[in-house]
């Protein structure tokens, strides 16, 4: 599957490089950055395609000087959140993977969804996604399952939200603020089908919450689908999305649709009976 890198004409970037400009902060100078924002950028520019990068690597991929860079690291080294082998490439630290695991809406979300999810996957057999929305985008917390073909989403992932099947079925049920942020922000396009205007947006969120579900059919990866429905928390709120994706040929929405609907009204209850 070849897709094209992102540019101002809505041309369309893997989701590894989205991650990374969202980390790497486009050109902005090292003076407009916060020391914590420096350290963020500098996190941020690994994914998924290089886990590993050398000094030169890290230096442009974060647009900032190398000599702030050799300090950040060395800084980070120390602490764990780095680690650099004999041939001197780093990597994140296992501190990282600690520290992540005590978010306590990672976890205490994950922990209800686990079982609901293995009851889907051999349901389905297919991939399945639980993801939440974080600002515009949506960041996977829990994913069960291989795919037969490419699919680049990985717990800890990150992407907009209007081109996911997950992101689509939370904002059908946020708030107009929220989606008018996400517009806001621009719809890139991910892949030639994603959704890339404001009104066609609105009219599919309308859509979704006609039917109780959502379709990504090749928004966010080209030849995969997935089916999406939304999640509650115990405040009657939209608390995540759940999906199951595969190839297109083995997604059929009239038989699967019901499947993740009512796991999703599992889990939706699951929170309700545990006040969350």
């Amino acid at each position: 599957m070849t897709i094209a890198r992102f540019s101002a004409s809505n041309q369309c970037v893997r989701s590894g490089e989205w991650n990374a400009r969202v980390g790497a902060g486009g050109a902005e100078s090292e003076g407009s950055r916060s020391v914590l924002g420096r350290y963020l950028t500098l996190l941020s520019a690994f994914d998924p395609v290089t886990p590993r990068m050398t000094l030169a690597q890290l230096t442009a991929r974060a647009n900032l000087p190398k000599s702030t860079i050799h300090r950040l690291c060395g800084e980070l080294l120390a602490e764990g959140l780095l680690e650099r082998d004999e041939a001197g490439t780093y990597a994140l630290g296992i501190r990282l993977f600690e520290l992540g695991e005590l978010v306590p809406r990672h976890r205490t979300l994950s922990s209800v969804a686990l079982p609901i999810m293995e009851d889907l996957r051999e349901a389905t057999r297919q991939r399945v996604h639980l993801a939440v929305l974080d600002g515009v985008d949506v960041v996977y917390v829990e994913i069960l399952g291989s795919s037969a073909v490419d699919v680049s989403s990985r717990v800890g992932g990150r992407l907009p939200a209007h081109a996911t099947g997950v992101g689509k079925a939370i904002l059908a049920y946020s708030s107009a603020a929220t989606v008018k942020a996400r517009i806001a922000a621009g719809l890139p396009a991910i892949t030639v089908r994603t959704i890339t205007t404001p009104d066609a947006l609105v009219a599919e969120l309308r859509k979704i919450r006609t039917i109780g579900m959502s379709l990504d059919l090749g928004e966010s990866h080209l030849g995969i689908a997935c089916v999406a429905a939304p999640v509650f928390g115990a405040n009657r709120r939209i608390r995540a999305g759940l999906s199951v994706t595969g190839p297109v040929a083995s997604i059929d929405p009239g038989i699967l649709g019901p499947a993740v609907r009512t796991a999703a009204f599992t889990l939706t209850r699951a929170l309700r009976d545990t006040g969350l």
